[in-house]
Parts: structure tokens; C-alpha cells; sequence
């Protein structure tokens, strides 16, 4: 296809510890197919550690410590934000990977960027801009994590993004899974560049990194719905594996509520990753290269039936008890109105962006152009500069 011979295979003398180690499905650094643009390698890190520590050291992954994961960040220090979420995310999936014999930095590294695009105040954020720009492309989280890390982060002199590798772009894309059509510009774009083969399945390593998702933010938000008083410990006891872990911490001795929580928690987290490991090793094992992962019909990284109707009652139970509580409502739906007003403003009057991106929204040539200057700048604010900006455009006593 046209564009893909500008890759450059990378990797090749890259030194990776334990490479012979890895299992027959696994993603090989030194076989990567390198990235869309030619950079020397960087020996003794293999490409997907090179691209595990631009994601580190990117703007929009600082900028997750003041985004919302569920509370906002002004509504208590204990909470989870984007950043604690993404951090535990990584150190669940780079367990699993390190079991299941694959590349343990791929996987970190696509952990650690799944969530780079996510606007101030998480999902409210995400449904006040997607119902704001309907008329044109929208907004998804995972589309916007891609244009942080292709186009936003402006870092290097000879690219603009981060210059990841195919593997990782490739894993960022299809977080959820392989794309089907209609496909937004930014991914079209890319797929005629690179050749994501979009309608195949993800590698086992991304596959991992969504579950590892799954299994942190299950357990994080059952961990701050006890602390915030949502629910309490004995409302959880009729819930699969969850009531069993709760029974085992008390067994155990746990009496004080930190304690408690904490050690059932752990438990949680343990169980989800054991039936994962033990499941998708039994899948993966006859399974000869990646390309043969890739191939499959569904995914290969998967729970077993008995743990995925599990984790379903578990999300379930969130859903209903925490995320529609009415606290909850209340600041979402106080979060979506400040999102979209901020839209609307700089939509409307383009003169109220600072700087470059009044620039950029001036010059756009189309609605559309504009609509997606402003959805770049309101996506990579944090919740509480989201907050001041608002302030500063709506409140009379505050300078501008």
C-alpha cells in the first residue's frame, strides 16, 4: 500500500533482555516494523522501551495527574486520577505479560497511552464534546489518544507526535478491538501510511493491556466507592469473587475498614489476574507467530466464562451504585455543562483562544477545522485548568 515502504524496520540490534525467552506469539522488538519516521536506534533500550519512555515523558501523560477517573480531583487526594488509574493499569498488565511470555514493554507502554486523550473530567468531559460536535467528526477518547501522540505532543525537531512504532500505534488504535468502518480522518490517515491491517485482531500484548484496564478500574472503583461511602462492605458480599475476597480478608484477620478494603482488594485484583493468565495461556499456546494472533476470529487474552460473567456482575454493580449515584450526577452533569460552554465560546468567538490556537482556529478554512482546533484545546486540559478557564470566560471579576 501506498506509503507503507517509508517504515524502516527497527530494532534490529536493538539488545533485549530476555528476548529468547519470549513465547512463539509474542511481539519480537527486533522485529518491529519500525516507524513512520526513520530515526536512528538507540541501543541498549529496544524500540517499544523507547516508546514506553516518550509516553512517560510526554505532556499529556503529566497532565493526567489532574484528570478525573471518576471524582473530580478538587473532591478528595485519595481518589484515583487518570494518572493513578493508567499507572495501575501498566503494573497489572506488565504482570500478565511477564506470565503469559510477551513483550513486557510493549504492553507497559500501550497501558500507560490508552488513556493520553481522555478530556478534563473523564466521560462527562467525552459526552459533553461528543454531543458538541456531532455535526462533524465527533469525539472518542481513543481517536484523541492517537492524535496526541501522532500530531499534539510537539517535542522533537524533525516530527511532530511521539514517532512511536507500528506495534504501538497499532495496539493504541485497536484498543477495543479490531476497527471496522467508517473510520475517522486520523485513523484513515494513518492506516494508508502504515498498513494497521484495522479489521484483525490486536496483538496479544494490546489485548492484554485492555483486560488489565478492565481488571484495574473494577477494582480501584469499588476501592474509592467504599472510601467515598457510595456503598458499604457488606452490600458487596453477594457479589461474585468479590464477596469471596471479602470473606477470605476477614478470615485472614482484617478487622479495621482500611484494612479490610485494602486486603480485599488485593485478593480481587489477584483472582481476575489468575483466571486471565491461566485462560489465555491455554489459548495462546498453540498459536505459532503474532500474525497467527492477529488472524484469530476473537480475541485470544480473555477471562474464563465463570470469570467474565463475574466481572460483568462487578461492572454491573459500579454502574448501578456508583457511576449513576447521584453525588456522581450531580458533578457530572455539572462537568458537562462547563465542557460544552467552553466549546461553545471558543467555537463561536475564536478571538478567545490564547495564543497559537487562536492562530490555528482563525485559520482553519471550515467549521469543521475550527470545531477540531477547539476540541484539541478543551482535550488536553486538566480538570482544574478546564475550571479556571471557565471562570475566566464566564466570571466578570476575573481577569481574563
Amino acid at each position: 500500500r501506498r506509503g507503507a515502504g517509508r517504515l524502516k524496520q527497527g530494532g534490529k540490534g536493538c539488545m533485549r533482555l530476555g528476548m529468547d525467552a519470549l513465547a512463539p506469539y509474542a511481539t519480537r522488538a527486533d522485529q518491529s516494523r519500525g516507524r513512520l519516521h526513520n530515526e536512528p536506534e538507540a541501543p541498549p533500550r529496544s524500540p517499544f522501551q523507547r516508546d514506553r519512555d516518550r509516553i512517560v515523558h510526554s505532556t499529556a501523560f503529566r497532565k493526567l495527574q489532574y484528570k478525573t477517573q471518576v471524582f473530580v480531583n478538587h473532591e478528595g487526594d485519595f481518589f484515583r486520577t487518570r494518572l493513578t488509574h493508567s499507572l495501575e493499569v501498566a503494573q497489572i498488565a506488565r504482570a500478565i505479560a511477564r506470565t503469559l511470555r510477551l513483550d513486557e514493554d510493549l504492553t507497559e507502554a500501550l497501558a500507560l497511552a490508552h488513556d493520553l486523550g481522555h478530556p478534563p473530567f473523564g466521560h462527562a468531559g467525552e459526552e459533553a464534546l461528543r454531543s458538541a460536535t456531532q455535526a462533524w467528526d465527533g469525539f472518542d477518547h481513543n481517536v484523541q489518544s492517537l492524535r496526541v501522540v501522532t500530531r499534539l505532543e510537539r517535542r522533537y525537531a524533525a516530527f511532530d507526535g511521539l514517532n512511536l512504532t507500528w506495534e504501538t500505534l497499532e495496539g493504541l488504535i485497536k484498543h477495543n478491538g479490531p476497527r471496522h468502518p467508517p473510520h475517522p480522518p486520523e485513523i484513515l490517515e494513518l492506516d494508508l501510511a502504515l498498513d494497521l491491517g484495522l479489521g484483525l485482531q490486536p496483538s496479544a500484548e494490546a489485548q492484554v493491556a485492555a483486560l488489565a484496564d478492565d481488571i484495574a478500574y473494577n477494582a480501584h472503583d469499588l476501592d474509592d466507592g467504599l472510601r467515598a461511602g457510595l456503598f458499604t462492605l457488606e452490600e458487596l458480599e453477594g457479589l461474585p469473587v468479590v464477596g469471596e475476597a471479602l470473606a477470605a480478608a476477614r478470615a485472614a484477620g482484617a478487622r479495621e475498614p482500611g484494612r479490610l478494603r485494602h486486603e480485599m482488594i488485593r485478593r480481587v485484583i489477584d483472582r481476575f489476574i489468575r483466571d486471565l493468565t491461566e485462560t489465555s495461556a491455554a489459548r495462546l499456546a498453540p498459536l505459532p507467530s503474532p500474525g497467527a494472533v492477529r488472524a484469530q476470529g476473537k480475541p485470544v487474552v480473555g477471562f474464563s466464562a465463570e470469570m467474565a460473567a463475574a466481572n460483568e456482575a462487578v461492572r454491573r454493580f459500579l454502574y448501578e451504585r456508583m457511576y449513576r449515584h447521584f453525588r456522581v450526577n450531580r458533578m457530572t452533569r455539572k462537568a458537562i455543562r462547563l465542557v460544552r460552554e467552553l466549546f461553545e465560546a471558543f467555537f463561536e468567538t475564536p478571538a478567545l483562544l490564547p495564543g497559537e490556537w487562536r492562530h490555528l482556529a482563525e485559520e482553519a478554512g471550515s467549521e469543521a477545522g475550527r470545531a477540531r482546533v477547539v476540541i484539541d484545546y478543551i482535550a488536553g486540559m486538566t480538570d482544574r485548568y478546564a475550571i479556571d478557564e471557565h471562570r475566566r470566560l464566564t466570571d466578570i471579576t476575573s481577569l481574563g
